[in-house]
């Protein structure tokens, strides 16, 4: 889930109460999202489109059920894809209709039982980087809807997807039960009589199939979600999630509506942000295809959400920063045959960035390479993203633009210029001090902690102890019962 936990957000169809009086769903979005579906041959007389497939179809695309069970170059919905967990690479399932390798066998019961409590058919439990702990809250209609599409709409691939292979002790998927007694609750979504219909319908779309607070809200040491802290922002992997509470400082309360919408549909606001990493992935995807008015909900939700303010913010992030140029002193500081002149920030910057982003950071016209200032990406109280982005790029594709977005990558699998880790933090603090936040800054190990996936959550990095711990425990055990039982024997 959590790839990505960022992840993308979902319209049902058949919702309780404040989805019904809501009009019908609309004709299916684009087949470039659902390549499994070919198109319908020609005929004098269109064929009368099942309704029900539809529902299924917009609520896949909309849950962005894609993004992860379909690996790069691979078949629609076979699984595969690699989802680069804290606890290890978790490879998803094929969900194909084939009786080989995908769902095939599995009744509308299994497949309800698979999305919402993380239990396949075979028994075995899931972990929850399938999101089950959000889509636990999905009607029963809506789970219909979804079966009917898989079953009579995708593709069946025949070959399974990649085993997952986690190491010991996480590769138990028995102790999964006892993760979901603690932490699951496996209640089905109820619309608070309270609020309006359209509120309602956007709680039912975040919280529900959108699963916003699998990657938005930080995590416990056991991996679960702290209650206390939802959607106040999470690492995600080298990536930060940010906080989308209604806080006007640390959150996305001082953004309008149509800033939020247009980034939902987007993923770019002058002035405020843009998408990269698995936000990105999310609205090319799945959140630009939603429906306004479910849009509109989801922006009508977000303004109910209780405020939560980072410890001592106080300054939004976007509006850090200005327009500054330090193109002109550098002219001339080195000789043409020079070497190693690309010693500093400011020259990297200019050798690599102005490019795009102007030597002021005033980015392009019209924004396509935005600008460097007004942007929550350098004026978080985290580099994570600013970071992410120079070492992983970025890549966003708008249905009906002409160029996508694009950022190359400049780690070592760029094709432009792989940058070290010294020269990528030159890079990040001229852009903080200049451009940013100024109060943060990058060092080289934390360049390198981000190259190789991000900061270990607590578990992850126990997880080498946890095997000689588990045997010495064992051992203590059974001295302790050789102990007393050869006491026992003595007093006899």
């Amino acid at each position: 889930m959590m790839r990505r936990f960022l992840l993308g957000l979902t319209l049902a169809a058949g919702l309780p109460l404040a989805a019904r009086a809501l009009p019908p769903v609309p004709p299916a979005p684009p087949v470039t999202l659902t390549p499994d579906r070919p198109a319908a041959p020609a005929a004098s007389t269109p064929a009368k489109p099942d309704a029900r497939l539809e529902r299924g179809r917009y609520l896949a695309i909309a849950a962005d059920c894609m993004a992860c069970h379909t690996a790069a170059g691979g078949k629609p919905y076979a699984g595969g894809y690699a989802i680069d967990s804290p606890l290890g690479t978790i490879y998803a399932t094929n969900i194909t209709p084939s009786k080989k390798g995908g769902i095939g066998h599995y009744t509308e019961a299994d497949f309800a039982r698979a999305l919402r409590a993380g239990v396949r058919a075979d028994g075995s439990h899931l972990y929850p980087a399938m999101p089950y702990t959000s889509y636990a809250q999905l009607t029963d209609a809506d789970v219909g809807d979804l079966y009917y599409y898989f079953m009579q709409a995708v593709k069946p691939v025949d070959e399974p997807a990649r085993q997952t292979a986690l190491p010991f002790p996480f590769n138990v998927r028995l102790s999964m039960l006892a993760w979901n007694t603690l932490f699951l609750d496996n209640k089905r979504f109820v619309p608070d009589p309270a609020k309006s219909a359209q509120i309602n319908r956007g709680a039912y779309l975040a919280e529900g199939l959108a699963h916003c607070s699998a990657c938005h809200t930080p995590r416990n040491a056991l991996m679960a979600e702290i209650g206390s802290q939802t959607l106040a922002g999470a690492a995600l992997g080298s990536w930060h999630a940010p906080n989308i509470t209604s806080d006007k400082v640390s959150g996305i309360g001082a953004w309008t509506d149509a800033e939020l919408t247009a980034y939902l549909k987007t993923g770019h606001v002058e002035g405020k942000g843009q998408a990269a990493g698995g936000m990105a992935e999310a609205i090319q995807n799945s959140l630009q295809f939603l429906r306004d008015d479910d849009v509109a909900a989801i922006v009508a939700w977000l303004r109910t959400v209780p405020p939560v303010r980072a410890p001592g913010q106080s300054k939004a992030a976007f509006s850090h920063g200005s327009a500054a140029s330090e193109e002109a002193a550098l002219r001339g500081m080195a000789g043409a045959t020079e070497r190693h002149s690309l010693n500093s920030g400011a020259v990297l910057f200019s050798g690599y960035c102005a490019s795009c982003h102007s030597a002021s950071g005033a980015g392009s016209t019209g924004q396509s390479y935005p600008a460097l200032f007004h942007n929550t990406a350098t004026g978080g109280a985290t580099p994570a993203n600013l970071v992410s982005a120079i070492l992983f790029g970025v890549e966003r594709k708008i249905d009906g633009e002409e160029h996508e977005a694009f950022m190359p990558r400049f780690d070592q699998r760029s094709y432009v210029q792989p940058l070290t880790d010294e020269q990528i933090a030159s890079i990040a603090n001229y852009v903080l001090k200049q451009y940013g936040n100024p109060d943060v800054s990058v060092t080289p190990a934390y360049v390198a902690q981000a190259r190789s996936g991000g900061e270990k959550p607590v578990l992850a990095r126990a997880q080498p102890f946890m095997l000689p711990g588990g045997i010495t425990g064992l051992l203590l055990l059974i001295a302790l019962f050789v102990w007393l039982r050869r006491r026992r024997q003595g007093k006899e």
